[in-house]
C-alpha cells in the first residue's frame, strides 16, 4: 500500500508500551506524530527518542500526540528505555508501539523492497485532527531527524488551516506569511482588512496574523 499526502491515515490495534490501543481512538481530536525506528539499541534512534521526550511540553502546546514504532518486543522497549533515560537524560514519556510482526510497518509502506526486510524505513507522518495525512518525510539510517523541523511545519499547518495563507521559505511562528495564491486581491481583502504588501501580483506578504 502507497500512502500519500491527504489519504486517511490507516487504522490499527497495537500494543504499546503504555497499553494496547486503537490508532484513530488513540489520536482522538489531536494532531498525532508517528514515527518508527529500524530496531531497538540503535544508537540515532536512542538520542531522537530522548530529544523528543524532551520536546513534549512544545507538542502538548501543539495539542500534538506522538508515538513511536520498533519491530521489537515490549521487553526489548523497556530495556531500551532505561538505556534512554541513561544516556540522554528522559525517559520516553509517549508510548512505543510493539510491531514485531511487522504489520504497522506493512501497513504504513515502512517496510522497502531495498533495505532489510528485518528492519523498518526511519518514517515521520504527521496526522491531522480528521486522520488525514499532511506529512511525510522518510530519512536514511545515518541521519537523525530534526524534530524541530517537525514542530515547525505542524506551526504551519495549524496556522494555513486557520487562515487563507502560506508560510515562506524558512518560515518560523510569528514570522510574516504569503496571502494564498488562490484569493484574488478582491477576496483577500475580506480575509485581510489591513492590507498586505505585493511585491509581485502572485507574492502578497501579510504580517499581523493573529499568532494563536
Amino acid at each position: 500500500m502507497t500512502l500519500q499526502l491527504g489519504q486517511t491515515a490507516p487504522d490499527f490495534e497495537a500494543d504499546t508500551t503504555q497499553g494496547r490501543i486503537r490508532f484513530h481512538e488513540w489520536l482522538g481530536d489531536s494532531w498525532g506524530v508517528l514515527f518508527s525506528h529500524p530496531k531497538d539499541y540503535t544508537p540515532v534512534c536512542t538520542t531522537e527518542l530522548g530529544y523528543t521526550a524532551k520536546l513534549k511540553p512544545e507538542f502538548d502546546k501543539r495539542g500534538v500526540k506522538v508515538i513511536g514504532l520498533s519491530v521489537d518486543t515490549l521487553d526489548r522497549h523497556e530495556g531500551w528505555n532505561a538505556d534512554i533515560e541513561e544516556t540522554q537524560g528522559t525517559p520516553v514519556n509517549f508510548p512505543m508501539i510493539s510491531d514485531h510482526d511487522k504489520k504497522v510497518a506493512s501497513l504504513y509502506d515502512m517496510i522497502h523492497p531495498e533495505a532489510d526486510a528485518a528492519v523498518t524505513v526511519r518514517t515521520v507522518f504527521v496526522i491531522d485532527p480528521n486522520k488525514k495525512i499532511r506529512l511525510m518525510l522518510i530519512y536514511p539510517p545515518s541521519a537523525g531527524r530534526n524534530f524541530d523541523e517537525i514542530l515547525r511545519v505542524i506551526d504551519s499547518l495549524q496556522l494555513t488551516d486557520k487562515h487563507k495563507v502560506a508560510t515562506p521559505v524558512n518560515w518560523q511562528k510569528g514570522d510574516k506569511v504569503i496571502v494564498a495564491a488562490s484569493l484574488s486581491d478582491e477576496e483577500a481583502k475580506k480575509h485581510f482588512p489591513k492590507g498586505w504588501t505585493a511585491e509581485k501580483p502572485y507574492l502578497r506578504w501579510v504580517d499581523h496574523l493573529e499568532w494563536t
